[in-house]
């Protein structure tokens, strides 16, 4: 058996994928309209920035899409469609540009490298993130994925394309936040799906609780340090609270 090993050929790894709540949103709303109780799958494309190995998915759009169920490699992907609507976006925003596409997979499925061939036209390293807009257990409902030349030891054997894991995360800014709060407050629609309120709600009351643990960690080894430095007295009493903690 050949030794496999696989690198990434003149572009930058991909570090962290990090999409935003609004993104989320969009993609659960085009899911609930269009794929809902089926078994399909709904696919857009992601709009952002990347910057030092860091891709953040700001914006994102549908696209119409159809596949075979029998025969997986008869699919349809409107490409025309992709490039009026980012000309549309691109009026709005000239900083966002393509940076990949995402499917509601929910797992990758084998005509995935050929749809990710197809958004190396419109950007050189793009990302395939996958929502999982059904999730059975509770965490970050996106897998992120970019691909690599998998070049095999062997010189007989051709090289070819490979999904490589990449991590990823939701973040938002706080103008964000307050933004889909009162959003997700004022939504009456019972045909939107609760996934983007529940990760939303969990990833940014995680985020506040992470957020404020450091600190306190912060002011802990601040402290220590300089009790160590002989900077300030030991207080057995502090010391006492923080074993307790």
């Amino acid at each position: 058996m050949d030794v496999i090993k696989t690198q990434q050929i003149s572009l930058r790894p991909i570090e962290k994928v990090i999409v935003h709540p609004l993104v989320l949103l969009s993609i659960v709303d085009n899911y609930n309209r269009v794929a809902k109780d089926t078994r399909k799958r709904v696919i857009g494309v992601l709009l952002g920035t990347s910057f030092k190995g860091t891709v953040d998915v700001t914006n994102s759009y549908a696209v119409p899409f159809e596949e075979d169920e029998k025969d997986p490699s008869i699919w349809f992907l409107d490409h025309n469609y992709h490039e009026s609507m980012f000309s549309m976006f691109k009026r709005i925003n000239a900083k966002e540009h393509v940076v990949g596409w995402y499917s509601t997979g929910p797992k990758l499925r084998e005509i995935d490298l050929d749809i990710h061939r197809l958004f190396h036209n419109y950007v050189p390293n793009p990302v395939l993130v996958i929502i999982d807009v059904q999730p059975k257990e509770l965490g970050i409902p996106t897998k992120a994925y970019y691909d690599v030349e998998e070049v095999k030891e062997n010189a007989t054997q051709k090289s070819q394309k490979v999904f490589v894991h990449v991590p990823s995360e939701i973040a938002a800014h706080e103008v964000e936040e307050i933004a889909v709060k009162h959003l997700l407050r004022d939504v009456k629609d019972t045909t939107i799906s609760t996934l983007a309120t529940e990760s939303f709600l969990q990833v940014t009351g995680k985020l506040t609780a992470l957020k404020g643990l450091d600190a306190r960690l912060r002011e802990i080894r601040g402290y220590l340090d300089l009790v160590i430095d002989e900077k300030l007295p030991l207080n057995h009493e502090i010391l006492y609270h923080l074993q307790l903690n």
